[in-house]
């Protein structure tokens, strides 16, 4: 047994020697920093509600890798989000521009809200109408009917 632990430990020892020096993530943290931001306010094609900083969907990871070119290539942050419209929409951005392609975006969940609450009055109403309509017994609907039935045979 004891010849069994010195192994395993003399193998990890060994392998010790084989480790290499951690590679950088980032070749420039000012590039990654940058892209950083950027990506935080751009939205993943393939998740849809995770940012493309956040995301691990293989197209997030090309787009960031483009976001990165670009950066490195001089471009500016307003640049490097117009060439993504350009390619992709309005829909790449968190926060797309009120115009009149978005208003549907910006305003649909206000106007879903607006009809709701329309609509669960209109249903509460309904409801208290039917609650205090008179409830009519056996004699008075009798007497309601003869009178229906009187003002049809007149005409």
């Amino acid at each position: 047994m004891k010849r069994l632990i010195t192994f395993f430990l003399t193998l990890v020892c060994a392998l010790g020697v084989f480790a290499n020096e951690a590679v950088p993530l980032a070749e420039d943290p000012v590039v990654e920093q940058r892209l950083i931001v950027i990506a935080e306010e751009l939205r993943c094609l393939v998740c849809q509600n995770e940012s493309l900083a956040g995301s691990r969907a293989d197209l997030a990871m090309d787009l960031r890798r483009e976001v990165r070119t670009l950066i490195k290539a001089g471009k500016s942050d307003a640049e490097i989000k117009e060439f993504l419209v350009s390619r992709y929409g309005d829909f790449v951005l968190y926060r797309p521009p009120v115009k009149p392609t978005t208003w549907l975006l910006w305003f649909g969940p206000l106007l879903l809200l607006i009809g709701a609450v329309w609509l669960l009055i209109s249903i509460i109403k309904r409801n208290q109408a039917q609650k205090n309509a008179p409830v009519l017994d056996a004699a008075q609907r009798a007497k309601a009917q003869a009178l229906l039935q009187e003002t049809n045979s007149s005409k």
